[in-house]
């Protein structure tokens, strides 16, 4: 049975963050990703005419997943502490889940020859560092955050916390449980933010 376009689609989407994660996003080809899924490179090339479409394709979905998963976080109950927790706890469930997600942000062929890509993923970072912002802001209001740290501040140093627990694990051999270490050093990291006797 011929499968319709949308599931060819995603799944060749699919077959590429595959490879990403195992080659390395600068290495993968139309070609591997039709082999992957057992098509020829043409009938790949019909659903995405160049190769830059099916990388911003890639971004697209990578950045709904994050997105919906950010939504999810700051739905639970709870005051600001626990929805920054949440957050990043998303972030985390969404990099342990796509694992190549770390080497595409930071592909520098990918981000310099496709200027879509890239701004793809500035303004998801971006969203997720207003998000954060947005939180601390309101830890502080609600004194629960210290008031002598900005809200923009405190949302570098949590992005950053994510960005580098995240290469440590994609660049190692992920010989630790990426969800449980990086939180680990969240909670680190808030008790150095927040308000003492908070």
């Amino acid at each position: 049975m011929r499968k319709s376009a949308d599931l060819r689609k995603a799944e060749i989407v699919a077959a590429v963050l595959d490879l990403a994660d195992r080659i390395g996003p600068d290495r993968v080809t139309t070609g591997a990703a039709a082999s992957v899924i057992g098509v020829t490179q043409a009938a790949l090339f019909r659903h995405f005419p160049t190769k830059a479409e099916l990388w911003q394709a890639v971004a697209e979905y990578v950045a709904e997943g994050l997105t919906a998963a950010w939504d999810d976080a700051l739905s639970r109950t709870g005051g600001p502490i626990v929805r920054l927790r949440a957050l990043i706890a998303a972030q985390f469930a969404q990099i342990a889940a796509t694992p190549a997600l770390p080497m595409l942000l930071f592909s520098r062929e990918l981000n310099v020859t496709n200027a879509e890509l890239r701004t793809t993923f500035r303004d998801t970072l971006m969203a997720f560092h207003g998000l954060l912002a947005r939180e601390v802001d309101s830890g502080r209001k609600a004194g629960l955050i210290r008031d002598d740290i900005a809200a923009n501040d405190a949302a570098v140093l949590l992005t950053s916390l994510v960005q580098g627990v995240a290469i440590r694990w994609a660049l190692g051999t992920r010989d630790f449980e990426l969800s449980d270490e990086g939180l680990r050093l969240f909670d680190v990291q808030c008790r150095l933010l927040v308000v003492e006797g908070s």
